[in-house]
């Protein structure tokens, strides 16, 4: 049975989502919630990986977010549409179904790239200096797009609705839902292996202690750069996401508010737990939709909603465990972290 509840509940989720979207079941306000939750989940648990897992404090991951946005963006525009920008189309709608994948992983890659200004310097030192790094790198890169004129500046860079448009053209289906579906499936799994893996043991270890982990020969160096990369790499992703959902992006919308709310949800989920980080990603993205008519005073009741959370459970939802240990009864049908180490061949 083990085997096969993941699979399972994957599907499940995917008839539930995909399938009445595909059939105008739901409204489009309902599918933009549901492809948000999907971009949420992998900045969740991106960001977890690193402040969480690692034990680092990164606040400024809007900035990578933002990278993988405006990269993916400029690449998919200028491939598949006209524009003043960048002329007309070089490819026809029909590759867009090949050009918005490929898109999404050269936002990713960019992303991590991006990331290696911030982890070389950071981590050849101890402390709070990765928090610093990053909150500057935040500011720098709304600078750096807001004096770009060739794509938008401050008044920001559209035309991905086009590229969209040209993917349901051609086979009429909710594509930028299924990528982020495919996408938050993706980050979880490719996570939930990396840190059971020996890679997210020794990033644990670092959490827990650097020097001793040191001692005991890990590369701490380099598995914080691997780590880092890694994260920042998955948040250019949904950056991508996000901005062929908007069809809109500018500077502002990957400042220091994004920045926060995905700090908002790692925290809120609990450290260290990727069941939290869901559980998190999703409830909170529902409650800032249910609270949108209050308008500007639903920043004043969220605070206050999380001041209440700190009190009662200030480790978060699930604190640094996952849904199994909670609920013992799960692992009838989920197999626990622990286990998959536990049953994992030996090697020398």
């Amino acid at each position: 049975m083990k085997r096969y509840a993941m699979p399972l509940l994957i599907v499940v989720i995917f008839l539930i989502t995909i399938v009445p979207s595909w059939l105008n079941l739901y409204s489009t306000y309902y599918q933009f919630v549901l492809v948000l939750i999907g971009i949420n989940i992998i900045l969740t648990v991106s960001l977890n990986l690193i402040n969480g897992y690692m034990g680092e404090f990164s606040v400024g991951h809007a900035a990578f977010m933002g990278v993988g946005a405006y990269v993916s963006s400029i690449f998919t525009v200028a491939l598949l549409t006209d524009s003043k920008a960048f002329g007309p189309a070089l490819l026809s709608p029909g590759w867009s179904l090949i050009i918005f994948p490929l898109g999404l992983i050269i936002g990713g890659v960019a992303a991590a790239l991006f990331s290696l200004l911030v982890a070389i310097p950071s981590f050849r030192t101890r402390g709070d200096y990765l928090a610093i790094i990053t909150l500057a790198v935040n500011f720098i890169f709304k600078s750096v797009i807001e004096n770009i004129d060739l794509i938008g500046g401050p008044r920001g860079f559209m035309g991905m609705g086009k590229v969209t448009s040209a993917m349901q053209s051609v086979i009429n289906l909710p594509w930028v839902m299924i990528w982020t579906f495919i996408a938050a499936i993706f980050t979880i799994y490719i996570i939930r292996n990396y840190v059971t893996s020996i890679l997210g043991k020794g990033t644990v270890a670092i959490r827990e202690d650097e020097i001793a982990a040191m001692l005991m020969t890990v590369n701490t160096q380099r598995l914080k750069i691997i780590t880092f990369m890694l994260g920042c790499g998955l948040a250019g992703v949904a950056g991508a996401l996000h901005g062929h959902t908007l069809s809109y992006i500018n500077p502002s919308g990957y400042f220091l508010l994004q920045s926060t709310i995905m700090l908002v949800m790692v925290y809120l989920g609990g450290m260290g737990s990727l069941s939290g980080s869901v559980i998190s990603a999703v409830s909170f993205t529902i409650l800032l939709e249910v609270l949108r008519p209050l308008e500007l005073y639903r920043w004043v009741a969220i605070p206050v909603i999380l001041i209440l959370l700190m009190l009662f459970r200030p480790t978060g939802i699930l604190g640094n465990k996952e849904l199994p240990d909670v609920f013992p009864k799960l692992r009838r049908f989920f197999h626990s972290a622990e286990e998959k180490i536990r049953h994992a061949p030996a090697t020398d």
